[in-house]
């Protein structure tokens, strides 16, 4: 990891989470909410990446802005969902062949044209939570 001198990139995204109780999926000893009983995903697991991991392999049109730039200040881009991390989206084009990696602070939306799963696996698979 290289050191920035004392500032992280991070940093403050990091303290809101610690301030919030829901720093990588830790309640900080403030409770357990491990559910609410409706199907629902917990408040510190439905994180957009966590999301987006449910739904590999689905298309969706992604809806993205980028403030300042007199070039393209809005794109649509429109793909499978390939992976997705804390701060990207890796989406495949098939009809042009491209893959595009998407940074999440430029994230609007994301429209997908089926239904998408958001009932977290309790139980089953769950080394994908907060990588």
């Amino acid at each position: 990891m290289q050191n920035y001198g004392g500032f992280s990139p991070y940093g403050e995204e990091m303290a809101m989470r610690q301030q919030n109780g829901m720093n990588n999926g830790m309640n900080n000893g403030m409770g357990n909410n491990n559910g609410n009983g409706n199907g629902m995903l917990p408040a510190e697991q439905s994180y957009i990446e966590n999301i987006l991991r449910l739904n590999q392999g689905k298309q969706a049109t992604v809806y993205m802005t980028f403030e300042g730039n007199p070039d393209w200040q809005s794109m649509i881009f429109q793909g499978i969902i390939d992976e997705a991390g804390r701060d990207h989206i890796i989406l495949r084009d098939e009809a042009n062949g491209k893959w595009y990696l998407l940074l999440m602070v430029y994230l609007d939306y994301i429209v997908f044209d089926e239904e998408i799963n958001y009932d977290y696996p309790f139980g089953e698979d769950s080394t994908f939570i907060n990588r």
